[in-house]
Protein backbone atom coordinates (compact mmCIF):
# COMPACT_ATOMS: atom_id res chain seq x y z
CA UNK A 1 0.00 0.00 0.00
CA UNK A 2 0.79 3.77 -0.84
CA UNK A 3 2.32 5.23 2.56
CA UNK A 4 0.44 9.07 3.17
CA UNK A 5 0.91 11.34 5.84
CA UNK A 6 -1.83 13.68 6.36
CA UNK A 7 -1.33 17.60 7.76
CA UNK A 8 -3.92 18.90 9.35
CA UNK A 9 -6.18 17.65 12.36
CA UNK A 10 -9.90 19.12 10.94
CA UNK A 11 -10.36 18.31 8.02
CA UNK A 12 -7.79 16.32 7.31
CA UNK A 13 -9.14 13.96 9.69
CA UNK A 14 -12.74 13.96 8.75
CA UNK A 15 -12.43 13.95 5.26
CA UNK A 16 -8.44 12.90 4.53
CA UNK A 17 -7.75 10.28 6.27
CA UNK A 18 -11.02 8.50 5.65
CA UNK A 19 -10.84 9.26 1.82
CA UNK A 20 -7.20 8.13 1.80
CA UNK A 21 -8.35 4.89 3.58
CA UNK A 22 -11.09 4.48 1.25
CA UNK A 23 -9.36 5.02 -2.14
CA UNK A 24 -6.54 1.98 -0.89
CA UNK A 25 -3.99 4.22 0.98
CA UNK A 26 -2.12 3.52 4.34
CA UNK A 27 -2.51 6.79 6.53
CA UNK A 28 0.52 6.51 8.28
CA UNK A 29 0.45 9.82 10.30
CA UNK A 30 -1.15 13.12 10.71
CA UNK A 31 0.52 16.09 11.82
CA UNK A 32 -0.46 19.05 13.87
CA UNK A 33 0.21 21.95 15.57
CA UNK A 34 -0.79 20.95 19.18
CA UNK A 35 0.68 17.90 20.29
CA UNK A 36 -2.47 17.04 22.69
CA UNK A 37 -5.00 17.72 20.06
CA UNK A 38 -2.89 15.94 17.30
CA UNK A 39 -2.72 12.70 19.66
CA UNK A 40 -5.93 13.03 20.28
CA UNK A 41 -7.34 13.20 16.77
CA UNK A 42 -4.83 10.36 15.84
CA UNK A 43 -6.37 8.05 18.11
CA UNK A 44 -10.06 8.89 17.52
CA UNK A 45 -9.83 8.05 13.80
CA UNK A 46 -7.22 5.35 14.47
CA UNK A 47 -3.72 6.73 12.99
CA UNK A 48 -0.47 5.39 14.26
CA UNK A 49 1.50 8.13 14.42
CA UNK A 50 0.59 11.79 15.95
CA UNK A 51 3.32 14.49 14.85
CA UNK A 52 4.09 18.02 15.13
CA UNK A 53 7.49 17.95 13.12
CA UNK A 54 7.24 18.84 9.26
CA UNK A 55 10.63 16.83 8.53
CA UNK A 56 9.96 14.27 11.36
CA UNK A 57 6.81 13.54 9.08
CA UNK A 58 8.59 13.21 5.73
CA UNK A 59 11.17 11.31 7.06
CA UNK A 60 8.71 8.26 8.00
CA UNK A 61 9.61 5.25 6.09
CA UNK A 62 7.05 3.98 2.94
CA UNK A 63 5.47 7.32 2.72
CA UNK A 64 4.97 8.62 -0.80
CA UNK A 65 2.43 11.01 -0.62
CA UNK A 66 1.04 14.22 1.19
CA UNK A 67 -1.93 15.73 1.66
CA UNK A 68 -2.03 19.13 3.08
CA UNK A 69 -5.24 20.31 5.12
CA UNK A 70 -3.84 23.08 7.43
CA UNK A 71 -4.42 27.00 7.14
CA UNK A 72 -3.71 28.76 3.61
CA UNK A 73 -0.61 30.54 4.91
CA UNK A 74 1.17 27.19 5.68
CA UNK A 75 0.16 25.47 2.45
CA UNK A 76 3.58 27.02 0.19
CA UNK A 77 5.89 25.91 2.76
CA UNK A 78 4.36 22.38 3.84
CA UNK A 79 4.03 21.68 -0.03
CA UNK A 80 7.78 23.13 -0.84
CA UNK A 81 8.93 20.51 1.82
CA UNK A 82 7.10 17.61 0.48
CA UNK A 83 7.94 18.28 -3.37
CA UNK A 84 11.78 18.46 -2.19
CA UNK A 85 11.62 15.07 -0.23
CA UNK A 86 9.83 13.77 -3.52
CA UNK A 87 6.27 13.02 -2.41
CA UNK A 88 3.37 13.54 -4.23
CA UNK A 89 0.77 16.40 -2.98
CA UNK A 90 -2.71 17.25 -2.55
CA UNK A 91 -3.31 20.80 -1.28
CA UNK A 92 -6.54 22.18 0.25
CA UNK A 93 -7.93 25.46 -1.57
CA UNK A 94 -7.07 27.97 -1.34
CA UNK A 95 -4.14 26.87 -2.59
CA UNK A 96 -2.01 30.09 -1.21
CA UNK A 97 -2.04 33.35 -0.26
CA UNK A 98 -1.22 34.63 -3.96
CA UNK A 99 -1.30 33.71 -7.41
CA UNK A 100 2.22 34.27 -7.48
CA UNK A 101 2.79 31.75 -4.18
CA UNK A 102 1.08 29.05 -5.90
CA UNK A 103 2.91 29.69 -8.89
CA UNK A 104 6.63 29.47 -6.92
CA UNK A 105 4.85 25.96 -5.62
CA UNK A 106 3.37 24.87 -9.13
CA UNK A 107 6.68 25.59 -10.80
CA UNK A 108 8.66 23.12 -8.02
CA UNK A 109 6.45 20.31 -8.63
CA UNK A 110 7.18 20.02 -12.41
CA UNK A 111 10.06 20.54 -11.80
CA UNK A 112 10.37 17.53 -9.47
CA UNK A 113 8.07 15.49 -11.65
CA UNK A 114 5.10 14.80 -8.49
CA UNK A 115 2.01 14.30 -9.12
CA UNK A 116 -0.08 17.02 -7.80
CA UNK A 117 -3.91 17.43 -7.16
CA UNK A 118 -5.83 20.69 -5.63
CA UNK A 119 -8.46 19.30 -2.70
CA UNK A 120 -11.30 20.19 -5.39
CA UNK A 121 -13.43 17.47 -4.63
CA UNK A 122 -16.83 18.70 -5.66
CA UNK A 123 -15.34 17.99 -9.27
CA UNK A 124 -17.10 14.65 -8.12
CA UNK A 125 -20.14 15.63 -6.65
CA UNK A 126 -23.01 13.96 -8.24
CA UNK A 127 -24.80 17.53 -8.44
CA UNK A 128 -22.14 19.41 -9.88
CA UNK A 129 -20.54 17.05 -11.94
CA UNK A 130 -23.73 16.07 -13.72
CA UNK A 131 -24.15 20.01 -14.19
CA UNK A 132 -21.08 20.62 -15.88
CA UNK A 133 -21.55 17.59 -18.21
CA UNK A 134 -25.19 19.17 -19.11
CA UNK A 135 -23.89 22.46 -19.91
CA UNK A 136 -20.78 20.11 -21.75
CA UNK A 137 -23.54 18.33 -23.73
CA UNK A 138 -24.65 21.72 -24.63
CA UNK A 139 -28.38 21.25 -23.33
CA UNK A 140 -28.66 25.08 -22.31
CA UNK A 141 -26.94 26.01 -25.66
CA UNK A 142 -24.28 28.77 -25.34
CA UNK A 143 -24.50 29.63 -21.42
CA UNK A 144 -25.23 33.66 -21.08
CA UNK A 145 -25.98 34.22 -17.55
CA UNK A 146 -25.41 32.05 -14.02
CA UNK A 147 -26.22 32.93 -10.51
CA UNK A 148 -24.78 30.91 -7.47
CA UNK A 149 -25.88 31.75 -4.09
CA UNK A 150 -25.12 30.04 -0.60
CA UNK A 151 -26.38 31.71 2.87
CA UNK A 152 -25.79 30.23 5.87
CA UNK A 153 -26.10 30.79 9.45
CA UNK A 154 -23.15 29.09 10.83
CA UNK A 155 -21.21 32.60 11.67
CA UNK A 156 -24.29 34.82 12.69
CA UNK A 157 -23.32 33.85 15.93
CA UNK A 158 -20.35 36.19 17.64
CA UNK A 159 -18.88 33.44 18.89
CA UNK A 160 -18.87 30.60 16.85
CA UNK A 161 -15.99 28.72 17.29
CA UNK A 162 -14.03 28.22 13.91
CA UNK A 163 -10.46 28.00 12.86
CA UNK A 164 -8.32 31.13 13.52
CA UNK A 165 -7.56 31.79 9.85
CA UNK A 166 -10.91 32.05 8.72
CA UNK A 167 -10.74 35.51 10.76
CA UNK A 168 -7.30 36.66 9.57
CA UNK A 169 -7.35 38.17 6.65
CA UNK A 170 -4.11 37.65 6.62
CA UNK A 171 -3.26 34.38 7.01
CA UNK A 172 -5.45 33.59 3.98
CA UNK A 173 -8.40 33.40 5.78
CA UNK A 174 -12.25 34.66 5.35
CA UNK A 175 -15.42 33.53 3.67
CA UNK A 176 -14.05 33.94 0.13
CA UNK A 177 -11.03 31.32 0.66
CA UNK A 178 -13.18 29.28 2.45
CA UNK A 179 -16.03 28.81 0.41
CA UNK A 180 -15.19 31.15 -2.43
CA UNK A 181 -12.11 28.99 -3.55
CA UNK A 182 -14.64 26.23 -3.90
CA UNK A 183 -17.33 28.39 -5.85
CA UNK A 184 -14.85 29.57 -8.21
CA UNK A 185 -13.24 26.33 -9.41
CA UNK A 186 -16.98 25.36 -9.91
CA UNK A 187 -17.71 27.86 -12.35
CA UNK A 188 -14.09 27.58 -14.18
CA UNK A 189 -15.24 23.45 -14.22
CA UNK A 190 -18.43 24.02 -16.03
CA UNK A 191 -18.14 27.19 -17.85
CA UNK A 192 -14.48 28.16 -18.45
CA UNK A 193 -12.01 31.05 -17.07
CA UNK A 194 -13.00 34.13 -15.75
CA UNK A 195 -12.20 37.44 -17.47
CA UNK A 196 -12.91 40.37 -15.02
CA UNK A 197 -15.01 40.68 -11.43
CA UNK A 198 -16.31 43.38 -9.54
CA UNK A 199 -16.66 42.44 -5.90
CA UNK A 200 -17.42 43.30 -2.16
CA UNK A 201 -16.16 41.40 0.88
CA UNK A 202 -19.02 41.99 3.33
CA UNK A 203 -18.54 41.55 7.32
CA UNK A 204 -22.06 40.64 8.02
CA UNK A 205 -22.06 39.48 11.26
CA UNK A 206 -21.70 41.24 14.25
CA UNK A 207 -18.12 40.01 15.23
CA UNK A 208 -14.39 41.25 15.55
CA UNK A 209 -13.12 39.20 13.03
CA UNK A 210 -11.06 41.09 10.91
CA UNK A 211 -11.93 39.40 7.47
CA UNK A 212 -14.58 38.94 5.49
CA UNK A 213 -17.78 36.65 5.94
CA UNK A 214 -19.62 37.22 3.06
CA UNK A 215 -19.11 38.06 -0.95
CA UNK A 216 -20.48 39.67 -3.76
CA UNK A 217 -19.05 39.09 -6.99
CA UNK A 218 -20.68 40.09 -10.16
CA UNK A 219 -18.08 37.77 -13.19
CA UNK A 220 -17.58 38.07 -16.74
CA UNK A 221 -16.14 34.98 -18.46
CA UNK A 222 -14.07 34.48 -21.17
CA UNK A 223 -16.64 33.06 -23.06
CA UNK A 224 -19.11 36.32 -22.97
CA UNK A 225 -21.22 34.59 -20.07
CA UNK A 226 -21.95 36.95 -16.91
CA UNK A 227 -23.15 35.80 -13.56
CA UNK A 228 -23.14 36.36 -9.85
CA UNK A 229 -21.44 34.86 -6.76
CA UNK A 230 -23.02 35.57 -3.42
CA UNK A 231 -22.45 34.11 -0.64
CA UNK A 232 -22.72 34.55 4.00
CA UNK A 233 -22.39 32.64 6.61
CA UNK A 234 -23.78 34.83 9.35
CA UNK A 235 -27.40 35.09 7.64
CA UNK A 236 -29.47 34.30 10.45
CA UNK A 237 -32.55 32.93 8.46
CA UNK A 238 -33.04 29.57 6.66
CA UNK A 239 -30.29 28.16 4.66
CA UNK A 240 -30.00 29.59 0.69
CA UNK A 241 -28.77 27.77 -2.04
CA UNK A 242 -29.04 28.10 -5.50
CA UNK A 243 -26.75 27.12 -8.98
CA UNK A 244 -28.68 27.90 -11.96
CA UNK A 245 -27.13 28.22 -15.09
CA UNK A 246 -29.54 29.98 -17.84
CA UNK A 247 -28.57 29.73 -21.53
CA UNK A 248 -29.73 30.16 -25.25
CA UNK A 249 -31.83 26.75 -25.55
CA UNK A 250 -32.75 25.81 -21.80
CA UNK A 251 -31.45 26.31 -17.94
CA UNK A 252 -30.52 23.99 -15.82
CA UNK A 253 -29.58 24.36 -12.16
CA UNK A 254 -28.88 21.93 -9.13
CA UNK A 255 -31.82 21.26 -6.56
CA UNK A 256 -30.61 22.70 -3.35
CA UNK A 257 -27.84 20.62 -2.08
CA UNK A 258 -27.48 16.93 -3.63
CA UNK A 259 -27.96 15.19 -6.68
CA UNK A 260 -30.91 16.33 -8.23
CA UNK A 261 -30.36 18.48 -11.57
CA UNK A 262 -33.00 19.69 -13.53
CA UNK A 263 -33.18 21.17 -17.35
CA UNK A 264 -36.02 23.20 -18.78
CA UNK A 265 -36.02 23.92 -21.97
CA UNK A 266 -38.54 23.77 -25.11
CA UNK A 267 -39.21 19.99 -24.51
CA UNK A 268 -40.25 20.88 -20.64
CA UNK A 269 -38.36 20.36 -17.69
CA UNK A 270 -36.64 16.85 -16.62
CA UNK A 271 -34.23 15.84 -14.07
CA UNK A 272 -30.92 14.64 -15.47
CA UNK A 273 -29.85 10.93 -14.68
CA UNK A 274 -26.61 11.33 -12.37
CA UNK A 275 -23.94 8.84 -13.80
CA UNK A 276 -22.54 5.68 -12.26
CA UNK A 277 -19.45 6.83 -12.28
CA UNK A 278 -20.52 9.37 -9.52
CA UNK A 279 -20.43 8.93 -5.26
CA UNK A 280 -24.12 7.76 -4.52
CA UNK A 281 -23.41 5.42 -0.82
CA UNK A 282 -23.83 7.68 2.35
CA UNK A 283 -20.76 7.98 4.12
CA UNK A 284 -19.83 6.05 7.02
CA UNK A 285 -20.40 7.76 10.88
CA UNK A 286 -17.78 10.06 12.64
CA UNK A 287 -16.11 8.37 15.85
CA UNK A 288 -17.71 9.35 18.86
CA UNK A 289 -16.03 12.59 20.10
CA UNK A 290 -15.39 14.33 16.61
CA UNK A 291 -17.60 16.97 16.86
CA UNK A 292 -17.08 19.75 19.12
CA UNK A 293 -17.10 23.20 17.29
CA UNK A 294 -18.98 25.19 14.71
CA UNK A 295 -16.55 23.94 12.38
CA UNK A 296 -16.67 20.51 12.83
CA UNK A 297 -20.64 20.10 12.96
CA UNK A 298 -19.95 22.39 8.97
CA UNK A 299 -17.81 19.62 7.89
CA UNK A 300 -19.46 16.78 9.73
CA UNK A 301 -22.38 16.38 6.97
CA UNK A 302 -20.10 14.05 4.99
CA UNK A 303 -21.14 15.05 1.69
CA UNK A 304 -17.55 15.75 0.09
CA UNK A 305 -16.21 12.20 1.56
CA UNK A 306 -17.81 10.28 -1.25
CA UNK A 307 -16.36 13.24 -3.73
CA UNK A 308 -13.08 13.17 -1.82
CA UNK A 309 -12.88 9.38 -2.14
CA UNK A 310 -13.07 9.76 -5.80
CA UNK A 311 -10.73 12.48 -6.21
CA UNK A 312 -7.97 10.06 -3.56
CA UNK A 313 -8.87 7.12 -6.40
CA UNK A 314 -7.94 9.39 -9.19
CA UNK A 315 -4.70 10.78 -6.97
CA UNK A 316 -3.47 7.03 -6.70
CA UNK A 317 -4.68 6.26 -10.38
CA UNK A 318 -1.84 8.97 -11.51
CA UNK A 319 0.72 8.08 -9.21
CA UNK A 320 0.68 4.53 -10.41
CA UNK A 321 0.51 5.37 -14.05
CA UNK A 322 -3.03 4.99 -14.94
CA UNK A 323 -5.27 7.84 -17.37
CA UNK A 324 -7.70 9.79 -15.47
CA UNK A 325 -11.27 9.94 -16.30
CA UNK A 326 -13.83 12.74 -16.36
CA UNK A 327 -14.17 14.79 -14.47
CA UNK A 328 -10.49 15.87 -15.10
CA UNK A 329 -8.83 16.67 -11.58
CA UNK A 330 -7.37 19.83 -10.98
CA UNK A 331 -3.67 20.25 -10.26
CA UNK A 332 -1.62 23.01 -9.21
CA UNK A 333 -1.75 25.13 -12.27
CA UNK A 334 -5.40 25.30 -11.82
CA UNK A 335 -4.59 26.35 -7.65
CA UNK A 336 -3.02 28.75 -9.79
CA UNK A 337 -5.48 29.73 -12.04
CA UNK A 338 -7.88 30.16 -9.09
CA UNK A 339 -5.64 32.15 -6.73
CA UNK A 340 -6.11 34.54 -9.75
CA UNK A 341 -9.31 34.77 -9.50
CA UNK A 342 -9.45 35.44 -5.44
CA UNK A 343 -6.93 37.87 -5.80
CA UNK A 344 -8.81 39.91 -8.65
CA UNK A 345 -11.80 39.67 -6.14
CA UNK A 346 -9.88 41.21 -3.03
CA UNK A 347 -8.44 44.07 -5.71
CA UNK A 348 -11.84 44.68 -6.60
CA UNK A 349 -13.67 44.91 -3.29
CA UNK A 350 -10.30 47.08 -2.02
CA UNK A 351 -10.65 49.64 -5.03
CA UNK A 352 -14.24 49.44 -5.30
CA UNK A 353 -13.86 49.18 -9.43
CA UNK A 354 -14.17 46.19 -11.73
CA UNK A 355 -10.68 44.15 -12.55
CA UNK A 356 -9.64 42.39 -14.53
CA UNK A 357 -8.26 38.87 -13.73
CA UNK A 358 -4.27 37.90 -14.64
CA UNK A 359 -3.93 35.15 -16.85
CA UNK A 360 -1.42 32.54 -14.91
Amino acid sequence: MIGAVVFGTGFGCVTHVRALRAAGFDVRAVVGRDPARTSERARLFDVPEALTDVDQALALPGVEVVTIATPPDTHAPIALAAIAAGKHVICEKPFARSAAEGKAVLDAAEAAGVVHYMGTEFRWDPGQATLARAVAAGLVGEPRLVLVVLHVPMLAVPGAEVPPWWADASAGGGWLGAHGSQVIDQVRVALGEFESVSASLPRVGASARTSEDGFAVHFRLRSGAVGVLQSTAADWGPPIIITRVAGTKGTVWIDGVGAAVWVADADGTRQLPVGDDLPSTPPPPLPDGAIRTAYDRMIAHGLDLGPYTCLAATFRAAIEGRPAADPRPATFADGVAGMAVLDAIRRSAATKSSVAVESV
